[in-house]
């Protein structure tokens, strides 16, 4: 018997995977909401299907991988999208993104983890895994010091006001003195 998985974005892979997304409790817990007048073209469970896709398949931009979706069938088929012609946009991407937030995917995880933990929790042998998620970035290394963020190079758009050569209220008494000591 052979227990590797077939190649990423191949459509043996996600036939193999399709049964392991909750679609119905992320339709429960999400619902499609009334939107005053235009109806919500994909559920939620849908929008999650192609967002599992950009992990699933070789695309991992969501630009690109909206371009390809009309051209790959298995895709689609996973994503439960029946018309070609008719895929989420990139702003419906973003949206449902904001909607779910990171506590949503954590909500999905922990029901997906769920019947794992109730198994093997309470055997002699455990292994617990670190969520990284949690632990801060370090970043302290690759501090932007030079570099204006608005626009051209003044001083007014400075990424980290601290490595000014000067702070603020020195350049204003130094430019307006008789004003400051009248």
């Amino acid at each position: 018997m052979n227990s590797e998985l077939p190649a990423t974005g191949t459509a043996e892979l996600l036939e193999l995977l399709t049964p392991f997304v909750p679609d119905n409790f992320i339709d429960q817990c999400w619902p499609t909401e009334a939107t005053g007048g235009r109806r919500r073209a994909y559920t939620a469970a849908q929008l999650y299907r192609v967002h599992l896709l950009s992990l699933l398949s070789p695309v991992h931009s969501l630009n690109l991988l909206v371009k390809m979706l009309p051209e790959q069938r298995a895709w689609r088929k996973f994503a439960g999208l029946r018309r070609q012609t008719q895929v989420p946009g990139v702003r419906v991407l973003h949206e449902f993104r904001a909607r779910l937030g990171v506590a949503g995917l954590r909500r999905i995880n922990a029901h997906l983890l769920q019947p794992v933990i109730d198994h093997y929790a309470w055997r002699e042998r455990s292994v617990g895994l670190i969520d990284a998620t949690d632990l801060p970035a370090a970043c302290v290394g690759f501090k932007k010091k030079h570099r204006a963020v608005f626009g051209g190079w003044s001083c007014s758009g400075w990424s980290h006001p601290q490595d000014r050569a000067k702070p603020l209220l020195c350049r204003l008494q130094e430019a307006h003195a008789p004003f400051v000591a009248a």
